[in-house]
């Protein structure tokens, strides 16, 4: 009988203050826990859950030890040139689509880098620490795209950003792009197949020493086949865990990798929702968490099928359940309301943590 532990930190709480010994700290950030959830799973049903209190984590058995020192860490800063992205505090990446088929903006910016850049000043203006530029959709049914033709529509855009200043992430699964980029003026990769889409991919990076965000999602090849089983949060976990440590191993340091569970790919609505109610288990990975569920289909499915650009209520949401539990990068198109919220959120939480009520 096989046996595997999941340790996810819950029972969170607005101030540590006055709690010495009875809270956590959860990855260096502004959220603090009272408790562990310890899941136990055999031959894939689960065999027990408890909650333990944080006071009592020196019981929880040895096998999920070195997950609770994961879920503490503080995550090093990014170190991006004359640039440094903290992770004490959640940021947002603002996506920058350039291609004229995307599911969100229906192709807005496409064809013209000149209006596309500027869109991109101004989020950074606005608040984005990241600005993300993609230049092929990854909606259900999208074509796919010649690598030719996805750098000709994210270079100049980058060149033009990275000369304003702008610290920019390219989100491609395709080498030949990701080389592309990095030498225009990208600092930061972002993969929905976890460099598994293309064989040139790991070692491009690898090459370049940048940061790259791992997502989950189906096969490589088909982004959207569910490949998932009864407990779904467990399973990107366990597939972000064992990708994370391949992608070590191949050489590229853990500080440099963050993670994203992949909300809408190969995913049901039902999963989506199990992800990002069990969000935290994620940080016991060691990595920073980039959640990306701004303007996704899951919203239009829970409000009456509204449509993509109808659903910024939705996105602010699903931005806030995930910093409550630590996410460190939001993914957004409405950059300035996401960030607006963000800054609320952390006015509360610096009220709280000056313990006045």
């Amino acid at each position: 009988m096989t046996a595997s532990h999941y340790l996810r930190p819950t029972g969170f709480v607005d101030t540590p203050v006055g709690f010495d010994g009875q809270v956590a700290r959860l990855a260096g950030g502004l959220v603090w826990h009272s408790a562990y959830e310890l899941t136990v799973v055999e031959d894939g049903r689960i065999a027990s859950r408890r909650l333990v209190p944080v006071a009592e984590a020196d019981t929880l058995p040895d096998a999920v030890q070195p997950v609770r020192a994961a879920l503490a860490a503080p995550r090093p800063p990014l170190l991006l040139g004359e640039r440094t992205i903290r992770f004490d505090q959640p940021q947002v990446a603002a996506i920058l689509n350039v291609t004229p088929d995307s599911f969100s903006d229906g192709g807005a910016h496409a064809g013209d880098p000149e209006a596309a850049a500027s869109a991109g000043v101004m989020a950074a203006a606005a608040g984005a620490a990241i600005v993300d530029v993609g230049g092929e959709s990854t909606r259900p049914g999208a074509e796919p795209v010649w690598e030719g033709d996805e750098i000709a529509r994210v270079v100049p855009v980058i060149e033009l950003l990275a000369r304003a200043g702008v610290a920019v992430s390219v989100d491609t699964r395709n080498g030949a792009v990701m080389a592309a980029a990095l030498h225009a003026g990208a600092v930061i990769v972002n993969d929905v197949s976890a460099l598994l889409g293309d064989d040139r991919a790991l070692g491009t990076v690898i090459g370049a020493g940048c940061p790259v965000v791992l997502m989950h999602a189906g096969d490589p090849r088909d982004l959207h086949h569910r490949a998932l089983g009864p407990h779904p949060l467990f399973d990107v976990f366990d597939w972000l865990a064992a990708r994370v440590a391949a992608v070590e191993a191949a050489g590229i340091p853990k500080a440099r990798i963050m993670v994203d569970p992949g909300i809408g790919f190969g995913k049901t609505l039902a999963d989506n929702l199990a992800i990002l109610n069990g969000l935290a288990l994620l940080h016991g990975i060691g990595c920073p968490l980039f959640l990306g569920a701004s303007r996704k289909r899951m919203i239009g499915a829970l409000s009456n099928e509204a449509p993509a650009d109808q659903r910024l209520g939705g996105s602010v949401a699903l931005a806030l359940k995930g910093v409550e539990q630590g996410a460190q990068i939001i993914r957004a198109h409405d950059v300035a309301e996401t960030v607006q919220a963000l800054r609320v959120w952390r006015g509360l939480r610096d009220q709280a943590l000056s313990a006045v009520f």
